[in-house]
C-alpha cells in the first residue's frame, strides 16, 4: 500500500458537552411534579425566592439568600452515579437486593415516570406527598398508584417487558424512588443528557468481564457524524453493549427528519401542532422498527439497550440477542424469525456467512482482548481472517493457507463477520485496537481489509479515550464494502484503485487517565468560559420591586477535539467526491 496522507489536528476548537443538573439544588428545595408548563412546581411561595430556568420545561425554585447556585460546570457523570448509588445502597438495605436486579427494578421505575409524562392531559399519577413517604399507608397508595402505570408501560413495551412482570421493590423503597425521580421531565431532557445518564448508570451496573468496555459518548458521535447514516438505510451494531452507538445514530437521523418536517411544513419544530407531532413520532417509531438493528450476547445488555432506543427515541427497533460470531444457520429460530421478519425476508434466506449482507451502515466497537480468544473450530471456519497466513518475503505479500488458527481474538473476527453484514457498498465504523493496524505479524488482517474495501478514514484516538476503565490504545476506521466486480477487477488487473484516505489524530478527548473532565486554556492559563447554550435565566427582583431577567454564569469548555474531526472530513469527502 502507498503511503498515506496523514492530518493532524491542532488547533480545533472543542464543544463543551458539560450540562446544568437540576440534582445539584441543595437548601430549602420544595416542590411537586405538575403537568403545566413546567415539570418542577413551587408549593411555598415566599418574596424571597427566585426562579432559576434550566430548560423550557424545568424549573426549580430556590431561596435567593445564600444558599449555593450549583456549578454550571457540574458533570451529569457525577449526579448519575450519585442517583445510581443512593438508589441501589436504598434498595440494598431495604430490600436486600444484589446490583443487577436493583438496577433492572429501577428502570422499570423510571419508565413509570416516562409513561407518565407521556399521559397528558390526565391527572397526574407519578409522585408521592411528604406524607405518604413517611408512612407505611401511604407507601402502600404509592405503590398502588405507580403498579397501576406499569400496567399501561407492560402494554406499550411489551418487547421489553413480560405480562406477569411487577415492581418488586418494597413501598418504602419505591415510595423513595418516587420521591427522587418526581422532579425531573425525562420526556423533555436533551437526548445527549439522557442518554449520557442513562450509559453512566448502565456502566455502573452492568458492565461485565467478557471484553465489554462501552464507548465514550463524543467518539460515538464523532463516527456517526463522520458515517453520516442517512433515513432510508439500515443500521446495524453487531456487539451493541447499551446501544449507544445506535441512540446517537438514531439522533442523527431523527434531525434529518426533523429538518424535512419543518422544510415541508415552513414551520419551525417549536411551532409544530400536535397532529405534526405526532405523525413526527410516528415516523420514528417506524423508522426505528425498520431501520435500526442491535446484537449482544448479554441478556442484559440487550434488555439495557431496548430500555435506552425507548427512553431516547421513543423506539426499541431490533435490539437482539445472540452470539454474533456463530454461523448463521445456528441462529436461534426465534432470532432468524424475528429477524427476518424485521428484514422483510425469509427466515430461510438467512442460511450462512455468505447470505446475511443486509445492511448498510454499521457502528461497532466490538469486544476485544487476548483473554477472551474463540476457539470454536465451527466458528472460526466462516473466516477468511481465521486462517492461518504466510508472508512471503520476497515480494511481501500475505497468503491464505487451508490451516485454521488454533484460537482468534474476537475483534478480529467481528471485521470479517461486519463486512459479511454489509450489502456491496455499505459502510463501517469500527473501533479497533492499533495492534491490528500496525503489528507487523497482523499484516495479513491489512492487506484483507484493503482487497475488500476502501479504506475511507483512519482516526488514531488518544490513549486515554476509554479510561480510567480501559487502556487499550485504539483507532477509529471508517470502511466501505467494495463490490464483487470491484474485486474481480483488481485481482484481474492485480492493481489497486489508487485513492487517498483521510487521516486524523485525536490528541485531546475531554478528560485525563483518570477520567477527570479536562478544559480548555487561554495563553494564561486560565479556563475558557463561554456563554451557556441552554438560555439559563435567573429572574429576580430589585430592591424598589422591579423585576429583572439575567444570565446563568458561563460555563467551562471540555478540552476534546472529536467533535471538530467530522467537520473536517466533510470538507474532504466532498473534494473526494463520496456522495455519503
Amino acid at each position: 500500500m502507498r503511503e498515506m496522507p496523514r492530518m493532524a489536528l491542532h488547533s480545533c476548537s472543542p464543544i463543551c458537552l458539560f450540562v446544568p443538573i437540576v440534582s445539584g439544588v441543595c437548601g430549602r428545595t420544595v416542590f411537586r411534579n405538575m403537568y403545566s408548563a413546567s415539570m418542577l412546581t413551587l408549593m411555598e411561595i415566599s418574596s424571597s425566592w427566585s426562579i432559576m430556568i434550566f430548560h423550557p420545561l424545568t424549573v426549580i425554585w430556590t431561596m435567593s439568600t445564600g444558599l449555593p447556585v450549583p456549578a454550571f460546570g457540574m458533570h451529569l457523570t457525577i449526579t448519575c452515579c450519585l442517583f445510581s448509588k443512593l438508589a441501589h445502597n436504598h434498595i440494598y438495605v431495604n430490600d436486600g437486593m444484589q446490583k443487577q436486579p436493583a438496577f433492572f427494578e429501577l428502570l422499570k421505575v423510571i419508565f413509570c415516570k416516562i409513561e407518565d409524562e407521556r399521559n397528558i392531559p390526565n391527572p397526574l399519577e407519578f409522585y408521592t406527598t411528604s406524607e405518604e413517604r413517611s408512612n407505611p399507608d401511604g407507601q402502600l397508595t404509592v405503590r398502588k398508584r405507580i403498579s397501576k402505570i406499569f400496567e399501561r408501560v407492560k402494554k406499550r413495551h411489551g418487547k421489553i417487558f413480560d405480562a406477569n412482570d411487577e415492581i418488586k421493590l418494597s413501598p418504602r423503597s419505591l415510595a423513595y424512588i418516587v420521591s427522587e425521580l418526581q422532579r425531573y421531565s425525562l420526556l423533555n431532557t436533551n437526548i445527549d443528557i439522557k442518554g449520557k445518564a442513562y450509559e453512566e448508570i448502565v456502566g455502573a451496573n452492568l458492565r461485565g468481564d467478557r471484553g465489554e468496555f462501552f464507548t465514550p459518548r463524543n467518539v460515538m458521535k464523532m463516527v456517526v457524524e463522520m458515517i453520516n447514516p442517512r433515513m432510508d438505510e439500515k443500521v446495524l451494531d453487531s456487539s451493541c453493549g447499551t446501544g449507544g452507538f445506535l441512540v446517537t445514530a438514531m439522533t442523527h437521523v431523527i434531525s434529518q427528519l426533523e429538518n424535512e418536517f419543518s422544510a415541508a411544513l415552513g414551520v419551525k419544530r417549536a411551532d409544530w401542532d400536535s397532529d405534526t407531532i405526532r405523525t413526527f413520532q410516528d415516523r420514528i417509531s417506524e423508522m426505528a422498527a425498520s431501520n435500526y438493528y442491535g446484537f449482544d450476547i448479554n441478556p442484559d445488555l440487550v434488555k439495557a439497550t431496548k430500555m435506552n432506543m425507548v427512553m431516547n427515541n421513543d423506539g426499541s427497533g431490533n435490539i437482539l440477542q445472540t452470539n454474533s460470531l456463530l454461523p448463521p444457520h445456528e441462529w436461534a429460530d426465534e432470532f432468524k424469525a424475528r429477524l427476518a421478519d424485521a428484514l422483510h425476508v425469509k427466515k430461510s434466506e438467512i442460511r450462512n456467512h455468505t447470505s446475511i449482507a443486509y445492511f448498510d451502515v454499521i457502528v461497532t466497537n466490538p469486544p476485544f482482548g487476548s483473554k477472551i480468544p474463540i476457539k470454536d473450530k465451527n466458528i472460526l471456519e466462516q473466516f477468511q481472517l481465521a486462517h492461518i497466513w504466510e508472508n512471503d518475503k520476497k515480494t511481501g505479500v500475505w497468503k491464505m493457507t487451508p490451516r485454521l488458527q488454533s484460537s482468534v481474538p474476537p475483534e478480529i473476527l467481528f471485521i470479517e463477520r461486519c463486512t459479511q453484514l454489509l450489502v456491496p457498498g455499505g459502510r463501517m465504523g469500527i473501533v479497533l485496537p492499533d495492534s491490528i493496524l500496525g503489528a507487523p505479524g497482523l499484516g495479513y488482517i491489512r492487506e484483507w481489509m484493503i482487497k475488500n474495501h476502501r479504506i475511507i478514514a483512519s482516526i488514531d484516538l488518544h490513549a486515554d479515550t476509554f479510561q480510567p476503565r480501559n487502556g487499550t490504545q485504539t483507532s477509529v476506521l471508517i470502511l466501505q464494502k467494495k463490490t464483487e466486480q470491484q474485486i474481480l477487477s483488481e485481482e484481474t488487473s492485480g492493481q489497486m484503485a489508487d485513492y487517498n484516505i483521510f487521516m486524523a489524530m485525536v490528541e485531546k478527548v475531554g478528560h485525563d487517565k483518570r477520567g477527570n473532565p479536562m478544559f480548555k486554556r487561554d495563553n494564561e492559563g486560565n479556563e475558557v468560559l463561554v456563554p451557556d447554550t441552554n438560555s439559563v435565566l435567573v429572574l429576580g427582583e430589585t430592591g424598589e420591586g422591579e423585576r429583572t431577567v439575567s444570565h446563568q454564569q458561563k460555563r467551562k469548555v471540555e478540552d476534546d477535539q472529536t467533535p471538530d474531526v467530522p467537520a473536517i472530513f466533510a470538507d474532504w469527502k466532498i473534494q473526494e467526491g463520496l456522495a455519503w
